[in-house]
């Protein structure tokens, strides 16, 4: 039987052919992989089913409990979606953005994932009538439904993305961060709008990338920078037009969420932004570690222009890269440094952020072993983060000090800076890049890449 058609872990990966002994060793040349009924996609939504029962079997202290504290905390399965039933209106039956809540507040998500939200609160009362279960279990019982599909439909995307390297999509299913964190608020809605819209730009449909782009920015705001990525892309190669398509879908699906709500009630929409820019600084972040070290503390009227000036900075020097490297990285590698650029100086870095580079660090660099370290800095800040909390405000508490949090912010921004490092090796020098040295046809310039994948250089810092 002839080879299959995509490349296999155990081949290609050190760690995951190691591993294989435990089942027997590699596939030999009669192995029937990915044939009949176990396709790598059927594997994988079996791997991320069971992973997400993990992380739900995980929170079940939590729940039998109603998310106590400090047991939360103490336990590790803290979540925002509990307690948000309550304060925020949703129990009393206020409508997000037109109803304020008795504090004049109003709900500080966008639009998309604050629909998500109401639905799910609709869904909860007659359910907890039901079934007799308090309403504040019910609603996050919903929410763990319904976010279920979004999490699939990240692993799939991230499959089919780079379509000879579906099994890659099994680090973002199995990713310890992913397990224990997929339902600490609803990051799962722009991933998988991310997924889908990548998967889209992959077979050059670039308007349809942009529409499912604008729907995760309207659900998280964090994805426009993406758009970054694809600028510097098309600079260097000359692809305008696509550009142009994709900044234009991503405008039409975003206005079309987001306007009746602007028109209907202008202060109840615009609540997350105004509140964005007043926050100050906050846990996991740089700025954070910086003030509880002792070493400095910016005041907040000079943190947004701080952590803005330095996010441009390191977005200047993305672009360096980009335009000086002898070869034109591929999409996923711009598009995981710039998120990762925008996590290490934002004002906050809450545990869950790491959701938003799993899938772009897979397709970025395809490795478990450098995986696996980022992840290990990724799950010394989700303990040190939650037994922080535990004593927050206590005086005496047995729990983690502010010294020994910050230690462990720096830790946890050590392993994302490594993790980026290997991905700048690999854009400098092509041939340590896992996709484009992984033995398959060489035709397939940027995999994943759609109009880039192939495309000449227009523009370089070496050619000018």
């Amino acid at each position: 039987m002839s080879r299959p058609d995509f490349v296999l872990p155990s081949s290609d990966d050190p760690v995951v052919g190691a591993s294989t002994d435990v089942i027997g060793g590699p596939p030999g040349r009669w192995a029937r992989i990915g044939r009949g009924w176990w396709t790598p996609l059927r594997v994988l939504v079996l791997l991320a089913t069971g992973a997400y029962l993990v992380g739900y079997l995980l929170d079940l202290s939590c729940r039998s409990d109603g998310w106590a504290s400090p047991q939360r905390y103490e336990h590790l399965c803290y979540t925002d979606i509990a307690p948000l039933y309550a304060l925020r209106g949703f129990a009393d039956g206020l409508i997000p953005y037109l109803q304020p809540m008795a504090d004049g507040t109003h709900l500080e998500y966008p639009v998309l994932t604050g629909a998500f939200m109401w639905i799910a609160a609709l869904l909860t009362a007659p359910l907890a009538a039901v079934t007799g279960v308090d309403v504040t279990t019910v609603f996050f019982d919903v929410n763990v439904a319904l976010l279920f599909p979004a999490f699939v439909v990240t692993v799939i995307a991230t499959a089919l993305t780079v379509r000879r390297r579906p099994w890659d999509a099994a680090m973002v299913a199995l990713a310890p961060t992913m397990i224990l964190g997929a339902t600490i608020n609803w990051d799962l809605i722009p991933l998988a709008l991310i997924g889908l819209a990548l998967l889209a730009w992959s077979r050059r449909h670039p308007f349809a990338a942009g529409l499912l782009l604008g729907l995760a920015v309207a659900s998280k705001f964090y994805p426009v920078i993406l758009i970054g990525g694809f600028l510097l892309l098309s600079l260097r190669s000359g692809r305008w037009r696509a550009l142009g398509l994709l900044v234009l879908g991503t405008a039409a699906s975003w206005l079309a969420v987001n306007l009746p709500f602007m028109m209907a009630n202008p202060e109840g929409w615009s609540w997350f932004y105004r509140f964005s820019q007043v926050r100050g600084e906050d846990f996991g972040s740089l700025w954070y570690a910086l003030n509880l070290g002792g070493i400095a503390r910016i005041p907040p009227d000079s943190l947004n222009t701080l952590a803005t000036g330095a996010f441009l900075l390191l977005c200047l020097g993305i672009a360096g890269i980009v335009l000086a490297a002898k070869r034109r990285p591929r999409l996923a590698a711009v598009l995981f440094l710039i998120v990762a650029a925008f996590v290490l100086t934002n004002k906050v870095y809450s545990p869950q952020y790491s959701l938003w580079l799993i899938p772009l660090a897979v397709m970025a660099r395809p490795r478990w072993s450098s995986f696996l370290v980022w992840q290990a800095g990724e799950l010394i800040y989700f303990f040190a983060i939650w037994w922080y909390l535990a004593g927050y405000g206590i005086d005496d508490a047995t729990a983690l000090q502010g010294p020994e949090y910050a230690v462990a912010i720096l830790i946890r921004m050590l392993a994302t800076i490594y993790f980026v490092a290997l991905v700048i090796q690999d854009m400098l020098a092509p041939e340590y890049d896992p996709v484009r040295s992984d033995g398959e046809p060489d035709d397939e310039d940027d995999p994943g890449g759609g109009v880039y994948d192939g495309a000449p250089d227009r523009f370089t810092l070496r050619r000018g």
